[in-house]
């Protein structure tokens, strides 16, 4: 990961290229990932597509119609909590002895120092050959040891965040982290709902990237209890981050039911009735099975809640906001009569007036739906 620089008065502050929008040049506040697989800021990949263009800014692939731009969840949460280093762009740092990779990994031990492990986290951000060299290592399972601990936070979030860089480093990383026990550790550092319990679920969101890791992640027995507990007892961070998680491990569909059996439910209807987007996005995959639409029905306040997101929510939110309910009110006539007592249908169809896409077409679904009495799907 070669980094690129911003000049702060005198100074001159380094960033990944990894964080910087290929179109833009800037750090994204907002990264998301298109068709291609290539990850650009909304507001500059947006701009893009609307100025007409129909193919990825850097493979050329064409795009689709409707362009789906999906939250790169676990790189903003890098760059949010990534601290830029000040220095001189022509004077690159020399390495000591002390902190020469080769004798780093070959000296480090449990309990590793806290100089240890920030050279790790520093070598591991800046060199992706170092990161490959620290993956064949022991140093794994010493960092795996002090991400579960409790015992010094500071050692533990130095090992997180170096997890964290290493999982960056391909689908193989992450398998490989998973067959050394990683689960375990990250699950201990969430259980213990310490400082570091979001940066051990920003952690399993990368992980939960790859599709075999999201069933093995969800098999753990006390992987999604632990995060529905983070959901429910969390720092506004906490919560977030655990939403997140979620919403990555329930695109594989056990994990939605694993959800539902965790008490996932009421925590996320209590998180969207606080503004949380996540939280709905993660909803309308859990409504996609009956035990997360029975679920839903059964938390006091949740069509209200889900109303409030049509009339004030982001335009992702009230999307995804009118597929739950489209769901839910598909199977149930309790939450049926309950969006009519609420005004959801007027609420729709203020909404089919003003937007003739996405939002206008899920409002004109659930609208249908509320009124027959029967799922009406998009067409």
């Amino acid at each position: 990961m070669s980094e690129a620089i911003d000049k702060v008065g005198t100074m001159e502050l380094k960033y990944p290229d990894d964080f910087r929008c290929p179109i833009s040049l800037e750090v994204m506040s907002d990264p998301v990932i298109v068709a291609s697989g290539h990850t650009f800021d909304r507001s500059s990949i947006q701009r893009w597509i609307d100025s007409g263009h129909h193919t990825c800014p850097i493979s050329k692939l064409p795009l689709p119609p409707q362009s789906v731009l999906i939250p790169n969840h676990t790189l903003r949460s890098l760059i949010h909590n990534y601290t830029p280093v000040a220095g001189r762009k022509c004077n690159k740092p020399q390495i000591s002895p002390s902190t020469d990779p080769r004798f780093l990994l070959s000296s480090l031990s449990y309990p590793a120092s806290n100089a240890a492990l920030s050279s790790l986290l520093r070598l591991a951000k800046d060199e992706p050959a170092f990161r490959r060299l620290l993956l064949d290592s022991s140093a794994p399972s010493i960092l795996l040891r002090h991400a579960a601990s409790q015992d010094s936070p500071d050692l533990q979030d130095l090992a997180l965040r170096t997890l964290i860089y290493l999982s960056l480093d391909g689908d193989d990383a992450r398998v490989g982290l998973v067959a050394d026990g990683a689960i375990d550790s990250l699950v201990q550092a969430l259980a213990g709902g310490g400082p570091n319990a979001s940066l051990a679920a920003t952690t399993l969101t990368s992980l939960a990237v790859v599709e075999v890791n999201k069933c093995t992640i969800g098999a753990h027995p006390f992987a999604i209890p632990a995060l529905s507990v983070l959901l429910r007892n969390g720092k506004a961070r906490d919560r977030r981050e655990a939403a997140t998680t979620l919403y990555e491990l329930c695109k594989f569909p056990e994990n939605r039911r694993r959800a539902v059996r965790a008490g996932a439910v009421p925590a996320l209807v209590y998180f969207a009735g606080d503004g949380s987007e996540r939280a709905v996005l993660v909803l309308s995959l859990i409504a996609k099975c009956r035990e997360g639409r029975d679920a839903m029905a059964n938390v006091d306040g949740f069509v209200r809640v889900l109303a409030g997101v049509l009339v004030k929510g982001t335009g992702r939110g009230i999307e995804h906001a009118l597929l739950v309910l489209n769901f839910v009110c598909s199977d149930i006539e309790k939450v049926r009569w309950e969006t009519k007592e609420e005004g959801v249908l007027e609420i729709c169809l203020v909404l089919v007036e003003k937007d003739d896409g996405k939002i206008g077409r899920n409002a004109l679904a659930l609208a249908r739906t509320i009124e027959k009495g029967e799922f009406v799907g998009l067409i």
